[in-house]
Formats: C-alpha cells, structure tokens, sequence
C-alpha cells in the first residue's frame, strides 16, 4: 500500500487544511472491509442514494449516524438472535449469505445533507442531497451601479 506524506499541504495551505484532511481520511477509508456490498447512485444534479445489502437485518439492528462530514452506517445483530441460531442444530450445505456485525463510513461533501433512510426487502437506502446555502450560490452584479471609492 502506498502512503503520502501530507505534511506540505498543511505547510503552505493556510485556511485549506481540511483538504490535506480529506485525502488522508481517504487513504484510512482504503482499509474498509467490503461487507456489506453497496452502491452509490446520481439521482439527479444534487440527490444521491446510497444503497446497502443488509440482508438479516432489520431497522432495529441499524444505526445510521451523522457527524461533522461523516456518515456512520453499523449493524448490530441482538444477542438473542446469534445465540438462537447458535442453540439450533442449523447445518448449512452452503452459507454465503453473511450474519456478522458491520461498520460503514462514507466521507460527505460539504453542505451534504442526509434527507431519509429505508429499508426494504434487505436493502437500506439512505437519500442525501447537497444544499447549496444561498451565500455560496453564485450571484449577478450589475454593471454601472454606484461605485464606492476606498480612500
């Protein structure tokens, strides 16, 4: 694995760290396991979906969670379940359907918002959409208007 020594950014990129930040939170993002399998779709200009297989379980053994720019997925199987599954005399020819506990963090955007999470037939959608607050949205200025002269 390749490492990427950061440490000029944060020399010369005053007020811009949290790029240099960013690609190092990136690179940490590369030791993930890829359970659970997911995708992340374009819906439209700002809207995105992240989609999750969670097959096994239910809303009450997920924990969606937003902090600063982070999105915490995790997946909690309750005790009881695993203990139950463990006391029956289950034999297995083929298991490739996963039952282990998870955790998923996905970087966001600035001004990206989680707007609604579902889950439905073993998938978990979460909707996100990037809200641009009007001080950042461009805007027009009108030539010949009132010049004010510093002195």
């Amino acid at each position: 694995m390749r490492t990427i020594d950061l440490s000029p950014l944060y020399r010369s990129f005053i007020g811009s760290d949290h790029l240099a930040s960013m690609i190092d939170a990136a690179s940490r993002q590369e030791k993930q396991t890829s359970y659970p399998p997911y995708n992340i779709e374009l819906l439209g200009e700002d809207k995105y979906r992240i989609t999750m297989a969670v097959a096994g379980f239910s809303q009450d053994d997920v924990i969606i969670e937003v902090q600063e720019n982070t999105l915490k997925v995790v997946g909690n199987k309750a005790p009881e379940d695993t203990e139950k599954a463990s006391t029956e005399d289950r034999k297995f020819l083929h298991k490739g359907i996963s039952e282990r506990n998870f955790e998923r963090k996905f970087q966001l955007g600035d001004n990206v918002k989680v707007l609604a999470a579902d889950l439905k037939n073993g998938l978990l959608h979460i909707d996100l959409e990037r809200v641009v607050p009007e001080a950042q949205k461009p805007r027009r200025i009108e030539i010949g208007g009132n010049f004010i002269e510093n002195k």
